[in-house]
């Protein structure tokens, strides 16, 4: 989803960074003990994950090491790559808190079947299940950081398995598809010049997403504004926009900026928030493609919730805000940690 739910993002920047061959993840043994056998993969582990089309491996990569504060990060697309979150690395280790990247099933470093079938919000829950399971993760160490499209995939998992989890972050995601689209539609498009606004529009109506102008009108007058604004984008962010598996994305989030027209149309779990009982941390922005004034609405829905706002972010505040973003994060999981409110 636009890293998350329109997510469109993601596909129109997979276009404009130009076409890139897939590069295979760095090799790794399947053997389950990892970096405590004989030999060292810096972190690295593949996971078998059983499915009702097979058995696939999935990437992970642990960084730190504190059996008390385990992160475990669900990124955003559906299927970007989990390399937009390498920031974490300046911040989290010098904490003392563990984390570990994670490619799903579909995206870059791990296996890409073919089976259009895999590609629900059902199975997806149960592939983190069984990564939570291989990785040895529970209710006395395990926060999940789901952002964009992996924050719509942390609730999920919350909602069904939240007695594994110590603590969730939401990040970036409301909690209806059907709201964010009419935060897009009637307050961020709006924003736009009538010009722009209107050409954009004119080729979506056409199903010319391919058109070059359309990156051309979309780039400035939103990606900049509301999924990073950096001035020059980070790499890390530039190549999980490239490596995004664009057949996923179009099928789960739709080919449109402005409207969910895929399986996840109409997802909605605003009624069912109330049910999450672990502390929750809802993260939103400013400058945001998801509506932060929802996002503070869903920390109240929470039992346990708490909001921290980034008022100079943006879909991507773990970069364009970051002071903000991984000093409240760092905050929260401690507190947790800690026992604290």
């Amino acid at each position: 989803m636009t890293l998350i739910i329109k997510m469109a993002p993601w596909l129109l920047l997979a276009a404009f960074a130009g076409s890139c061959a897939r590069r295979e993840g760095p090799s790794s043994s399947s053997n389950f003990k990892s970096d405590q056998g004989a030999v060292q993969t810096g972190g690295i582990l593949k996971i078998p994950v059983k499915t009702p089309k097979g058995t696939f491996n999935v990437w992970t990569k642990r960084v730190g090491n504190n059996p008390r504060m385990r992160l475990l990060l669900l990124h955003g697309g559906p299927a970007a790559t989990h390399e937009y979150f390498e920031c974490f690395e300046s911040f989290l280790p010098l904490e003392g808190i563990e984390f570990i990247y994670y490619d799903q099933l579909g995206s870059s470093y791990s296996d890409q079947p073919k089976d259009l079938d895999l590609w629900t919000v059902e199975r997806f829950v149960e592939e983190v299940e069984q990564v939570r399971t291989a990785l040895g993760l529970n209710k006395s160490n395990f926060y999940l950081l789901g952002h964009s499209w992996g924050g719509i995939l942390a609730m999920e998992y919350a909602l069904k398995y939240q007695g594994n989890l110590k603590g969730l972050i939401i990040s970036n995601m409301m909690a209806s598809a059907p709201e964010y689209d009419a935060y897009a539609e009637n307050v961020l498009a709006q924003q736009m010049e009538p010009a722009v606004l209107e050409e954009i529009k004119r080729l979506e109506a056409a199903g010319d997403f391919g058109n070059p102008r359309y990156m051309e009108l979309l780039y400035p007058n939103y990606y900049m504004k509301h999924i990073c604004r950096l001035r020059e984008w980070p790499d890390p962010v530039n190549r999980a926009f490239a490596r995004m598996n664009q057949e996923i994305y179009v099928i789960m989030q739709g080919p449109s900026e402005f409207g969910v027209s895929g399986r996840l149309e109409k997802w909605d779990r605003k009624a069912d928030l109330k049910n999450i009982a672990v502390p929750t941390l809802v993260i939103g922005s400013r400058h945001d493609t998801m509506d932060p004034a929802h996002m503070e609405w869903m920390s109240k829905q929470v039992p346990k919730g708490s909001y921290l706002y980034c008022p100079d972010g943006s879909h991507m505040c773990m970069w364009d805000d970051q002071e903000t973003y991984m000093g409240g994060l760092i905050k929260f999981i401690k507190a947790v940690d800690a026992g604290k409110k």
